[in-house]
């Protein structure tokens, strides 16, 4: 069966999340509703991540298995004319058969949006906080996030993973236009882990934490050390990266 990738983008916020389950509208079961409409009730597809209730992605990957050679280009077209508005397809292309949407990426990127003031176009894609942050000190405390740790700290309790080290690449705060703005880069995230850093270092930036306490919440490897997590409309997942050629070299 050809494998195919989709490069696609969507506003979480009416969807339980990315994955499907039971009784709930997720961005996963729209696609694969579609996809076996067009073809057959065993289609199903594979996300290079999950996404949350309520989280958005600027950029997603999924790869399908299809029962025969098809025109990326009209599949593409077909499933946007079906697809809600609200979830759209960039590109579609073959590639090889053991290329997988979550195992063979090597870094993903999300962004958290803060907003000191309430806006009604920004609703359900900022946060709003109106007291003041000090930047200075949420990118001193980021900063101890750089480099392979273990991020117990910021896990949510019950998840079926085999450890909580990660690889953190990128983590900064910085001003765009009116919006205050997280960047966070890694090799993989654990559930809830982005939303558990903002809302740690929003505490940081509201004087109640020191950057040297937030060192500690690392190091404590306890999830009850951090603060709550952030409300889950701020955050985008912006960029899965793949190592380089594997998603052109078998589109001929």
């Amino acid at each position: 069966m050809p494998r195919y990738f989709a490069d696609m983008m969507y506003t979480g916020t009416r969807y339980h999340g990315w994955q499907v389950q039971p009784g709930a509208v997720t961005v996963q079961g729209e696609l694969e509703r579609r996809l076996q409409q067009l073809y057959s009730p065993e289609i199903s597809i594979v996300g290079s991540g999950r996404t949350d209730a309520g989280v958005h992605a600027r950029q997603q990957y999924f790869h399908v298995d299809l029962p025969e050679p098809t025109d990326a280009d009209q599949l593409c077209y077909k499933l946007n004319c079906m697809l809600p508005g609200d979830i759209a397809i960039r590109s579609i292309f073959p590639v090889a058969d053991d290329t997988h949407a979550r195992f063979s990426a090597t870094r993903r990127a999300y962004e958290y949006q803060i907003s000191p003031v309430k806006d009604a176009f920004l609703e359900n894609r900022v946060w709003h906080l109106h007291p003041p942050l000090n930047l200075e000190a949420m990118n001193e405390a980021a900063a101890f996030l750089i480099g392979r740790q273990d991020f117990t700290s910021f896990s949510r309790v019950k998840t079926d993973v085999n450890h909580f080290e990660c690889t953190i690449f990128e983590a900064h705060w910085e001003r765009k236009n009116d919006l205050i703005v997280f960047n966070v880069s890694a090799n993989r995230f654990l559930r809830g882990m982005v939303r558990a850093l903002v809302g740690t270092l929003s505490q940081v930036g509201l004087g109640k934490m020191r950057p040297a306490e937030f060192e500690y919440v690392i190091r404590a490897m306890d999830r009850k050390a951090a603060g709550a997590s952030a409300p889950p409309q701020g955050l985008f997942l912006t960029e899965v990266h793949y190592p380089e050629g594997l998603l052109t070299s078998n589109a001929q």
